[in-house]
């Protein structure tokens, strides 16, 4: 019966992912709709990935963009056909400018890239809880994009990254989707994800456990980094060209509300959160550019440049005020037939 109920927390998420891909796929929706779809599927797994973190640990972080930014300027850059890099980007490195690679190499170039980079930061970071956490992570979101931003020797620097293959269609997104979900199950049901949300509910506890908090919080976020390096390796084959400003400020809140929206205390409600708030985005994106009909002829004009954001944060407010655990109150997805409701986890504050 345990194991019953285990095995709906997963295939409750992945059930909804397919259902997403297949619906975006079989012509059950204008073509033009596909890539709302496709980013649906990429949000998820950023979203997914920033919950194995934030959920099991209790420690929010505003920085995980950065990860999700490496990982697509890897997978972007080493995807650039050789004979195009002296155009596309002319001061790389030699050892960037004289290889190329395939879809899939890329895919888990970006995961080791990510995954490097957050074990590095990490380290000094993984010490700090509460407010002091969440600021430094943000001050390596502000690190990171002003290195992609600047330094020529690794990508573009200010100008656009372009002629990335554009290989994310529905079954790598989708695929790409479930695979983080996977994981991010497995971490949360091993002994490394018990120990660290034991952590989260009672610190003074778990370390008189014996429990290790900095070196559990360190791999998570070690985890939780290369999945979001592989997210963004996703993400840049879904869009083609790539700019540090795309994967910045406006990725990182929205990211963040998806997670907050959909509860950040389950898998089930990352999911939920990331294609709730995407189909909220991409609804509001098409009203600020004319493309949706009934609000264009209500309003006389689109909407006005910034709503997509105002109404996202606004959604989120009300969620949150209605109900303070999300969407689905923190609770992972699962029948009262099998099993009782646990209760919704509280963030650590310490």
């Amino acid at each position: 019966m345990r194991r019953a109920v285990d095995l709906l927390e997963l295939l409750g998420p992945v059930a909804l992912l397919v259902l997403v891909g297949v619906v975006g796929g079989l012509g059950f929706v204008d073509p033009d709709l596909e890539v709302e779809f496709l980013t649906a599927l990429v949000s998820v797994a950023m979203v997914v990935s920033l919950y194995v973190f934030v959920g099991n640990s209790g420690v929010v972080s505003f920085g995980h963009v950065s990860f999700v930014a490496v990982g697509a300027f890897a997978a972007g850059v080493m995807t650039i056909p050789v004979e195009l890099k002296p155009t596309i980007t002319p001061g790389l490195f030699p050892v960037l400018a004289e290889r190329s690679v395939g879809n899939a190499t890329s895919l888990v170039l970006a995961a080791v890239v990510g995954g490097v980079f957050a074990l590095a930061v990490g380290i000094p970071l993984m010490r700090l809880s509460g407010l002091a956490a969440g600021i430094a992570t943000f001050a390596v979101l502000g690190v990171t994009h002003n290195i992609l931003a600047n330094w020529e020797k690794i990508g573009p620097g200010p100008l656009t990254l372009t002629t990335v293959p554009e290989t994310t269609g529905l079954l790598q997104a989708t695929a790409g989707a479930v695979a983080v979900v996977t994981i991010a199950f497995l971490y949360q049901r091993s002994r490394f994800g018990r120990k660290l949300r034991a952590a989260r509910e009672d610190p003074a506890a778990a370390r008189a456990a014996g429990i290790d908090i900095h070196r559990e919080r360190l791999w998570a976020f070690t985890l939780s980094g290369a999945l979001s390096g592989f997210a963004g390796g996703l993400l840049v084959h879904l869009q083609g060209t790539l700019h540090a400003g795309d994967v910045y400020l406006e990725l990182a809140f929205l990211t963040l509300a998806m997670l907050v929206v959909g509860g950040v205390g389950s898998l089930w409600g990352a999911v939920v959160g990331a294609l709730a708030v995407s189909a909220l985005d991409s609804l509001l994106g098409d009203a600020e550019s004319g493309d949706l009909g009934f609000v264009n002829d209500l309003l006389g004009h689109p909407l006005w440049g910034g709503s997509r954001l105002v109404g996202v944060a606004a959604f989120m407010a009300i969620v949150l005020i209605l109900l303070p655990n999300g969407l689905t109150r923190g609770r992972e997805l699962r029948l009262l037939s099998l099993g009782r409701e646990r209760p919704a986890p509280q963030e650590s504050s310490t």
